[in-house]
């Protein structure tokens, strides 16, 4: 395996940046698009695979991505990205989700920022691409019964593409984060179920000791909470204008607070600092919306170590694709064959993860008055349950930091 700039190590305490097993069998040639702050990127170089280009638009992220990623070509906008670089083997991206996530528009591929995957085509239509790995939310697979998934699969099936795509859970990466994913992996050339569809480890319970922290979005409150327990829910990007969204975490002693930026990178595998170089107008509170559209490293590591090391594929239960009308399953693939699913958890692996107390490093914000106010307001107006003792240490909570205030 090549050696990795120091620049793209993670935090010294993260073993999955140190742990790659023996020297891959193939290495690619990357290009990003859509490349955000480089989660894929990142994760596939350190599986000894090689970034060549790097394509985003937006300033922030693109100073991040000349801060990280000082030696690879960038381009700035897809839309005018005339050719790839000469020997790219693998095109990658997470394209934009604004108008397939439940948090975002929902009006399907065919909004102006999803449907930017089109761009995705025109460029390996003109130039063959052996390998393509494509990332976005799941509730693309439902979302108009799945009419999303069905353009994309649509199109890779035209261009001779077999493909497999999979639902993926972060937290089986040993990250705090209960975020799920799709990613898609198509080829001209090989099975991409050898690829994508390998590894299962069922999933893991949520492990819950004596003293669990939980954490949640204090933005919601009468339809969803984004529960999650001894992890934080999905880090969203947050508003186009710059609010920062970070969640907020209800710690075992009754306190209630929101996690460091820094955390908040190492919860998707970053090392801590990692969009410390984001400019838009000088405003910090841009590195929630960085952080929270980027892919997370550990994920895209273990696809890049398959795509060097593919593994036999020996699914049972195989069935046939039941469409259209129904929402797409978890897991599915065409390799020529038709459409075909199997039952697969969201797990491919099982690393050890941390209690969410134990895994912040830095000092915490406890969640403001106004903030605490708002949510408590809000979970009167709703009809959702919640856990028991919750509500009660949110208005312990509320009067603590309006004392604190005062003083």
């Amino acid at each position: 395996m090549p050696d990795v700039p120091p620049q793209l190590l993670l935090d010294v305490d993260d073993r999955e940046a140190r742990e790659a097993p023996g020297g891959p069998t193939r290495s690619f040639q990357v290009a990003g698009l859509f490349a955000g702050i480089g989660g894929l990127e990142l994760g596939l170089s350190r599986a000894g695979h090689r970034t060549a280009l790097l394509c985003e638009n937006d300033p922030s992220a693109d100073a991040v991505l000349a801060d990280r990623f000082p030696d690879v070509e960038r381009a700035p906008d897809v839309c005018k990205l005339k050719s790839l670089p000469k020997g790219t083997d693998l095109v990658v991206g997470g394209f934009p989700c604004q108008d397939l996530s439940q948090a975002g528009k929902t009006v399907g591929i065919a909004g102006s920022r999803s449907g930017l995957v089109g761009e995705v085509f025109r460029l390996v239509e003109k130039q063959k691409v052996p390998w393509l790995v494509l990332e976005n939310v799941p509730f693309m697979l439902q979302l108009a019964r799945g009419q999303a998934l069905d353009v994309i699969i649509d199109r890779l099936e035209d261009l001779g593409y077999k493909w497999a795509y999979r639902v993926v859970d972060t937290r089986a990466f040993g990250l705090p984060q209960r975020r799920q994913r799709v990613f898609i992996v198509a080829s001209l050339e090989d099975d991409p179920r050898h690829v994508l569809l390998t590894d299962d480890a069922g999933k893991l319970e949520d492990p819950i000791g004596d003293d669990p922290a939980f954490g949640f979005y204090w933005t919601e409150g009468t339809r969803g909470l984004g529960w999650a327990v001894e992890a934080v829910p999905t880090l969203k990007g947050g508003s186009s204008v710059g609010i920062p969204s970070p969640p907020a975490i209800w710690l075992s002693n009754g306190e209630i607070v929101k996690p460091d930026i820094r955390d908040a990178e190492r919860m998707q595998g970053f090392r801590a600092g990692w969009t410390a170089a984001a400019v838009n107008g000088g405003r910090e509170s841009f590195r929630w919306k960085l952080v929270g559209n980027a892919v997370s490293v550990p994920v895209a590591k273990w696809l890049g170590e398959r795509l060097a090391n593919p593994r036999a594929f020996n699914l049972r239960d195989i069935q046939p694709v039941l469409r259209p009308g129904r929402a797409w399953p978890k897991v599915a693939w065409n390799v020529g064959e038709g459409r075909k699913t199997a039952s697969m958890s969201l797990w491919p692996v099982r690393r050890k993860r941390k209690p969410l107390s134990e895994f912040l490093q830095y000092e915490t914000e406890p969640l403001s008055v106004r903030a605490t106010a708002g949510f408590l307001k809000r979970t009167k107006k709703g009809s959702l349950r919640f856990p028991e003792g919750f509500l009660a240490a949110v208005e312990a909570h509320l009067v603590r930091v309006q004392q604190e205030a005062a003083v």
